[in-house]
């Protein structure tokens, strides 16, 4: 039976009616945080009164320091040796390329080499597995004079210094005092430690030293042969022993061992 059209009217409005009332509790009921509340057997949405907490976004993790600042602070702090106090390496005032580090090192020579290579300003402990302990170095022009193969024949502390007559003949008011020989100290020019190298039984007056002038380490210094930082040549000359062998590269060698 075809209702009339005012009847169907009504019944289409009460039916949308009961259908939003059916689903309207479901729809707070997904946005509601809390237990609602029940009034004359009726089930009424509770308002949302909970506070928003807002979430923190997490902080971005430290990236590590390229260089530990504090093991070279431990490397080149103050040394009391056998009385003689080498002052302390302010770091912060050094190149990172001047500190003593292990780099890549490939060479045809032996473990336990010692290769100094002038014109980089470098010179390097042979270790094993293609490694190489790297020292800064202070080349004079005497360091620029010699090159090729040598032998440690002798290892000194706080070694005796005595100009040589050209140097005396080129600066005698710095050097004409000290011709009789200046003592071993902190005040020496040849600092805390010093390899004598010789060649067939010769000595080749090429000496491998520290220094009492710290800020010519990776500079081409006025004088000297090759110097290092009192506390390099310290660690240097407790790794090598009397008879290692040293080879001093010339300018086409220079650079091409460290990769």
């Amino acid at each position: 039976m075809t209702l009339p059209s005012h009847i169907k009217t009504h019944t289409g409005n009460v039916t949308g009616r009961l259908l939003l009332l059916g689903v309207l509790p479901l729809f707070l009921a997904a946005c509601n945080t809390t237990k609602p509340a029940t009034t004359a057997g009726a089930t009424v949405a509770a308002p949302v009164t909970a506070p928003v907490t807002p979430v923190e976004a997490p902080k971005p993790k430290e990236e590590p320091k390229t260089a530990d600042l504090s093991s070279y602070e431990k490397m080149y702090a103050a040394v009391n040796d056998n009385g003689k106090v080498i002052p302390a390496i302010d770091i912060s005032k050094v190149e990172k390329r001047n500190l003593r580090q292990e780099v890549n090192y490939k060479t045809s020579h032996p473990v336990g080499t010692v290769i100094v290579d002038p014109y980089k300003r470098y010179l390097y402990l042979v270790m094993p597995n293609n490694r190489a302990m790297r020292y800064a170095v202070g080349v004079g022009k005497a360091g620029l004079a010699f090159s090729g193969t040598a032998d440690i024949a002798r290892k000194a502390s706080w070694p005796r210094w005595t100009p040589t007559q050209n140097m005396i003949k080129r600066s005698p008011e710095h050097y004409a005092k000290y011709a009789g020989g200046l003592e071993g100290g902190v005040s020496n020019p040849l600092g805390a430690r010093a390899l004598y190298l010789h060649r067939n039984g010769q000595d080749t007056l090429y000496r491998i030293h520290g220094t009492n002038q710290p800020w010519s380490i990776g500079k081409a210094a006025s004088s000297g042969c090759i110097r290092l930082f009192n506390q390099d040549i310290l660690d240097l000359h407790k790794r090598v022993p009397a008879g290692s062998k040293v080879v001093v590269l010339n300018q086409q060698e220079s650079g091409k061992g460290e990769f």
